[in-house]
C-alpha cells in the first residue's frame, strides 16, 4: 500500500507539472497556423477526391468553410464575401465585415477573417449562410483542444482540476487529426443539406424547439426499450450475412413502434425522432463514411505536408473508430439530449447502403426519412 501510494503522488506530481505547461490560449490567434491550413487542405482534398464515393454530389459541391478559434473566425474558399454570416434557420445576421488576412494565403489563394464579436457569439458547429451561399463552420482542431480541456477544468472537483490528464481524455474525443478532419466533414454535410434541401434542414432544426422540452429523456421505461432499440441497430450493422441484417433489421423497426406505441409517444416527438436522424444522423454517417472511403482507397495520398503532423495516421485508424461507435451507439439510450439520434440515424444509413444500395438519391427529398427507407427495404426480402 505504501508503494502503490507513493507511485500515486509520482504520478500526480509528473501530471500537475505538464498540466502546468498546457497552452491556454491558441499559439498563433490572428491568422490560421500552418497546421490549420494542411488539416483544412486535407479536408478539402479527400472531399473532391473521394466525397462523391461518401454521398453523390457532396464531393463536388462548392462549400466554403469558416474556422474560429477564441478570438477570430476565418473564412477560407470565398473570395470577397459579404459582411457577417447568418445563423440558420434564423436568418440572424451575426459578425461584421470580412478583411483580408494580410501577407498570408491558404492553398495560394487569399482568404478572410474578423473578430469575433464582444458579445461571444461564434459561427458554432453547423452551418451558417454568408450572403447567399452555405458555408460549414468549427473551430480550429488547436482550440477544440483547448476549450474541452477548459470546460473539464470547470466541472472537475477542484482537487482533481491540477492532476486531471488532459491531453489523454482530450485526444479521446477528437480522435487525432483525422477525426478533427471528420468532423470538419460533418458540418460540411450540413451546408450541403441546406443547399439541397433549406426547407428540410429548417424544419429538423427547429424540431428541437418545438419538441425537445416535451420528448420523456428520463423516464426509465423509456430509456429501457431505447436500449433494447439501440442493441438491435448495434448488432445489426454488424452482421455477417445480409438475411441476418434483414431480420436485426426488422427486429428494429417492430421494437421502434413499441416503444412509441407503450410509451403514448405523440406524431410531433416522433416526428422530432425522425427529424434529428435526418439532420444528424447522416452527417455522423458521412463523418464515418469519409473517414472508411479514405481507409480503402488504395490510390489515394494525403496533402504531403501532413506528414509532419504526428496526430494524423494516414486514416488507418477507421476500425478502432468504428469499434468505439458501436461501443458509444449501446451507451446512449439514458444521454439527456438528442445525441442518440446521431447514432440511431447513421446506423440506419448504414443498413440501407447494404440493404438499398440506391438510397441516397432519395434521402434528401421532402418527407423522405431514413426508418421509413428502410423497411421498405426490408419489405423487398419479404
Amino acid at each position: 500500500m505504501v508503494g502503490l501510494l507513493a507511485v500515486c503522488i509520482v504520478l500526480a506530481s509528473i501530471l500537475a507539472l505538464l498540466n502546468r505547461n498546457l497552452p491556454r490560449q491558441s499559439a498563433v490567434v490572428d491568422r490560421l497556423s500552418e497546421t490549420e491550413k494542411v488539416r483544412l487542405a486535407e479536408f478539402f482534398q479527400v472531399r473532391r477526391q473521394l466525397g462523391d464515393a461518401a454521398w453523390p454530389g457532396w464531393g463536388t459541391a462548392d462549400i466554403p468553410i469558416i474556422v474560429y478559434n477564441e478570438a477570430y473566425a476565418f473564412l477560407v474558399g470565398y473570395l470577397d464575401p459579404p459582411d457577417g454570416w447568418a445563423k440558420v434557420p434564423q436568418n440572424e445576421l451575426r459578425g461584421g465585415r470580412w478583411e483580408l488576412v494580410p501577407n498570408d494565403s491558404f492553398s495560394g489563394k487569399p482568404y478572410y477573417r474578423q473578430p469575433l464579436p464582444a458579445t461571444g457569439e461564434t459561427p458554432e458547429a453547423f452551418t451558417v449562410k454568408v450572403g447567399d451561399r452555405w458555408v460549414a463552420s468549427m473551430t480550429t482542431m488547436e482550440w477544440m483542444e483547448i476549450s474541452l480541456a477548459n470546460q473539464f477544468r470547470q466541472e472537475l472537483p477542484s482537487f482533481l482540476v491540477p492532476i486531471f490528464p488532459y491531453p489523454l481524455v482530450t485526444g479521446l474525443f477528437l480522435r487525432g487529426s483525422e477525426g478533427y478532419i471528420s468532423y470538419v466533414a460533418h458540418e460540411s454535410f450540413h451546408a450541403y443539406q441546406g443547399m439541397t434541401a433549406p426547407e428540410r434542414l429548417a424544419a429538423a432544426e427547429t424540431a428541437v424547439s418545438h419538441s425537445e422540452a416535451d420528448y420523456p429523456w428520463t423516464d426509465l421505461a423509456f430509456q429501457e426499450t431505447w436500449q433494447r432499440e439501440l442493441d438491435l441497430l448495434a448488432t445489426a450493422v454488424q452482421a455477417e450475412s445480409e438475411a441476418e441484417m434483414v431480420t436485426l433489421a426488422q427486429q428494429f423497426l417492430d421494437q421502434r413502434a413499441l416503444r412509441r406505441e407503450s410509451a403514448g409517444l405523440t406524431a410531433n416527438l416522433a416526428d422530432y425522432e425522425r427529424q434529428r436522424e435526418w439532420l444528424e444522423g447522416l452527417a455522423r454517417y458521412i463523418e464515418l463514411e469519409i473517414w472508411r472511403q479514405a481507409s480503402l482507397a488504395e490510390n489515394y495520398e494525403p496533402v504531403s505536408a501532413l506528414r509532419d503532423d504526428t496526430d494524423f495516421s494516414g486514416y488507418a485508424t477507421f476500425n478502432r473508430r468504428w469499434s468505439q461507435e458501436i461501443d458509444q451507439m449501446r451507451r446512449m439510450a439514458d444521454d439527456m439530449g438528442d445525441g442518440r439520434f446521431y447514432y440511431s440515424g447513421m446506423a440506419q444509413a448504414v443498413l440501407l447502403d447494404r440493404l438499398m444500395p440506391d438510397w441516397k438519391s432519395r434521402a434528401l427529398d421532402e418527407g423522405v426519412f431514413l426508418e421509413d427507407m428502410l423497411e421498405t427495404a426490408v419489405n423487398k426480402y419479404e
